[in-house]
């Protein structure tokens, strides 16, 4: 069970929904923060979400991976260096360090889905993305091992924007479908 204050997540969701109105077809739109917190024998809380800078198109390290293993596992899409995220070492390095002196730990990530079967480019309407892992996500989440992965998708219909959460674990025993998780919304007590 994850347990998180909506509060919490804002800066990471106006983020988000900054990205999703700006991007174009040709520019997907990229999220992401690190989500630290505590983890609890029967739960997981989120206390944190912060922002880290993309280097997916920059690091070497990035491209490698990209080009030699995730563009010809999950298609010629992801050639494009905009799409996908790869977190700054930098940023990654400095939210651990943090989390470590306030007695909280990085617990996982969260990231965008946008509605791209509306906004993407003609050739890609066809991918019905969500708040659920693409086999790529399946792949990150694997690699990652963090016990929570969410992935915020954001849909607009009619002018309005709305947008899910799904909240994952990685595949139990190396296998490639993602345990999905109970999100809870913390409210104040009053």
């Amino acid at each position: 069970m994850v347990v998180a204050d909506p509060a919490v997540l804002r800066p990471f969701l106006d983020a988000a929904l900054e990205a999703y109105r700006s991007c174009t077809p040709a520019e997907p739109p990229g999220c992401f923060a690190l989500l630290v917190g505590r983890l609890e024998p029967d739960r997981m809380v989120v206390e944190r979400a912060v922002l880290a800078r993309n280097v997916r198109g920059t690091d070497r390290a990035a491209i490698g991976e990209y080009e030699s293993t995730i563009v010809p596992c999950f298609g010629e899409a992801y050639g494009n260096e905009r799409r996908g995220f790869w977190c700054h070492a930098v940023d990654q390095l400095r939210v651990h360090r943090e989390a470590e002196a306030d007695g909280l730990e990085v617990l996982g990530s969260i990231h965008l889905h946008p509605d791209w079967h509306r906004i993407g480019p003609p050739a890609e309407r066809s991918l019905r993305i969500s708040q659920h892992p693409t086999a790529m996500d399946a792949y990150m989440i694997q690699q990652t091992q963090w016990p929570l992965n969410m992935i915020c998708y954001v849909e607009s219909s009619d002018g309005e924007s709305s947008y899910t959460i799904g909240a994952w674990a990685p595949p139990a025993d190396g296998g490639n479908r993602c345990q999905e998780l109970t999100l809870h919304w913390s409210v104040p007590a009053r």
